[in-house]
């Protein structure tokens, strides 16, 4: 466990969410927080550089062994799976997990209630929607908010989305036709007010509300890190006097983040960085601010998300030397574990030099792979754990039960779930990588079954997807197969997204709301936090679950009244937290250590190339510390 006691203290004294629905109605949820100690992130979709040109890989592309080589992956990886301890708590027998199927004109159909208590809130009173969009265009308010907020507020935010553009697609039709707009009317922004994304694409989600609508502040979901992310990207871009509000006045923490920023970490860098080697830190970008600048300080660091992680390495590796460069990789434990094994797969079934210049990158062959896989330097002690709850008897599950299933695993889940999808993955059966990498995985799987069904036979094909990450994903990919099925005309085809979550980890509530016996009260994840249970499975992080619609409602009324000294000293407390201001590091300013290792990214994701400037830092930290 990583997250420190005060983090601990502020959750536990965070009132209890629940979510109580009945089977007859949807109604909205009544809602707290969970009494819980874990906590989690997540994030993006996976572009590797090729060079001179961006390939879509999804890590699928290793569906190109030949026969010998997928069986000898395959024998190995059964393996790995059958004889190596389980790198997540183990648990007792999970039977089966809950579902939700996504058939034609919008038809859903949970099934167990877990998948009930998800499916329950996602299409939102039109009322509420209505409201709240015109708020946000009267007070000139944008919100971005990651893709594991909670159900009842990510069906709102979807449909708010969804109700400007049509609202800005009639406004654009009458003055085609040639009316002219009353003077006084309310124009609809260009752009849309509400974007649900991974944490990188938040801040430059901000960053076009800002340019486009001239927004006069931005609501941002998710913990505190991302806050204080999404203000330091608009401040880079020149709206440091456009607040950032966060939805909760209380620390909403992350224990991967905070798995960073204490002694041990820095201690880490520090003993990487006198290595005696060219050394340079790839940081997940799912960490606050001041340990990117602490890092800065200490060894030259650049930013990685898990869609660009693996192209960042391949990269660092070719251009500073394979052999002289050590990649110290952090705080995500699991996902650079991962990436090696990743490595190794490459390595064990003896890909080609044509190969791995092909799929991977065109300047590395089987010798540049062994240096990099050799000189991998991973933090040891950091965790996610949303995804370290995907456990062994999960594992068991999926293996056992589901071998029909497609199988999706983020970069940060634990060896053996990902072995899964790696070895599915080799048949584009599954699919391993980023959130982003995830929905698009199922996207165009839905898509080629919508268009392979346009026969007309009448049979009907269910494709079944393992969700092996945080269960908030699910209102974007049930949005996405409805798009997708619609615009097909498909009758024949559904979807299953089915949720690895132990039965341990969901129960029910005495409610006496809920005393009718055609009621069902359900807390996910109570008893092991919203969706979490030590018998393995996760369905929900209980951090994320701090911002709620409810707490959204409360700040936008703020916004709105903030004429008053009251409510401009309550909102004050909603700004992200501000450990850097005014401070400096080595005679640095602070804040700008900190923003440095993104604009590296930055720089890296547009030229397809480490910036000199990062090259020659990594250089000159190697001759003082020779």
């Amino acid at each position: 466990m990583f997250i420190r006691s005060a983090a601990v203290q502020r959750l536990v004294s965070s009132s209890r969410r629940s979510i109580l629905f009945s089977q007859r109605s949807s109604q909205r949820a009544t809602s707290s927080i969970s009494t819980s100690s874990y906590g989690g992130i997540v994030d993006r979709s996976a572009n590797y550089i090729n060079c001179n040109q961006s390939i879509t890989v999804k890590y699928s592309h290793l569906n190109h062994y030949d026969t010998t080589q997928h069986s000898t992956i395959n024998t190995q990886q059964q393996r790995t799976l059958s004889t190596s301890p389980p790198s997540a708590p183990p648990a007792q027998q999970v039977t089966s997990f809950p579902s939700l199927v996504i058939g034609p004109n919008h038809k859903l159909a949970p099934q167990g209630s877990f998948a009930e208590a998800q499916a329950a809130f996602l299409e939102p009173p039109k009322e509420t929607v209505e409201t709240l969009l015109d708020q946000l265009i009267d007070l000139k308010v944008g919100i971005v908010a990651h893709y594991y907020m909670d159900v009842e507020l990510q069906g709102v935010l979807h449909a708010i989305k969804r109700r400007q553009m049509e609202l800005l697609h009639q406004q654009k039709l009458q003055e085609e036709d040639g009316g002219v707009a009353d003077s006084s009317s309310r124009r609809i922004p260009e752009y849309p007010l509400v974007s649900i994304s991974d944490s990188l694409k938040m801040g430059d989600d901000a960053v076009q509300m800002c340019t486009k609508n001239n927004v006069n502040s931005i609501i941002c979901l998710g913990v505190d890190f991302m806050s204080e992310s999404v203000s330091a990207i608009m401040s880079k871009n020149g709206y440091a006097n456009t607040p950032v509000y966060r939805a909760t006045t209380n620390h909403i923490g992350c224990s991967l983040a905070e798995s960073a920023e204490g002694d041990a970490y820095k201690a880490w860098l520090t003993k990487s960085a006198n290595s005696g080697k060219k050394s340079l830190h790839v940081v997940y970008i799912n960490t606050s601010l001041e340990t990117k600048a602490v890092s800065s300080s200490i060894i030259p660091t650049i930013t990685c998300t898990s869609s660009n992680v693996l192209s960042t390495i391949l990269q660092a590796s070719i251009q500073m030397g394979p052999s002289e460069l050590q990649i110290c990789y952090g705080p995500d434990t699991y996902m650079g574990d991962n990436l090696v094994s990743l490595l190794d797969a490459v390595l064990e079934s003896k890909w080609s030099d044509e190969r791995i210049k092909r799929d991977l990158h065109p300047m590395h062959d089987q010798t540049t792979i062994q240096a990099l896989r050799d000189n991998i330097n991973v933090y040891p002690s950091g965790n996610c754990v949303v995804h370290h709850m995907f456990g062994h008897s999960v594992v068991e599950t999926v293996l056992n039960d589901y071998d029909d299933a497609y199988v999706t695993a983020h970069l940060e889940v634990p060896g053996e779930m990902f072995q899964i999808a790696l070895r599915k993955s080799l048949d584009d059966e599954g699919v391993v990588g980023s959130t982003s990498n995830i929905l698009n995985f199922i996207e165009r799987k839905v898509e080629e079954a919508a268009k392979s069904n346009d026969s007309g036979d009448g049979k009907k094909k269910r494709l079944k997807f393992i969700l092996g990450t945080e269960a908030g994903m699910v209102t974007s990919i049930v949005k996405s197969v409805q798009d997708i099925l619609d615009s097909n005309a498909c009758q024949n085809v559904e979807a299953e997204i089915v949720f690895p979550v132990s039965s341990e980890a969901v129960m029910g509530v005495d409610d006496e709301d809920n005393a009718d016996d055609n009621s069902l009260g359900i807390v996910p994840g109570v008893a092991g936090g919203e969706g979490c249970s030590t018998a393995g499975g996760c369905a929900t992080c209980p951090f994320m679950k701090m911002n709620d619609l409810d707490a959204v409602h409360d700040l936008i009324d703020m916004i709105a009244s903030q004429s008053s000294d009251s409510n401009e000293l309550q909102l004050a407390k909603h700004l992200p937290p501000n450990k850097l201001v005014g401070k400096s590091i080595n005679g640095k300013d602070a804040i700008e250590l900190g923003i440095e290792p993104i604009v590296y990214m930055r720089e890296f994701m547009k030229d397809k190339r480490l910036s000199e400037g990062l090259v020659e830092r990594v250089e000159q930290v190697k001759k003082m510390n020779a």
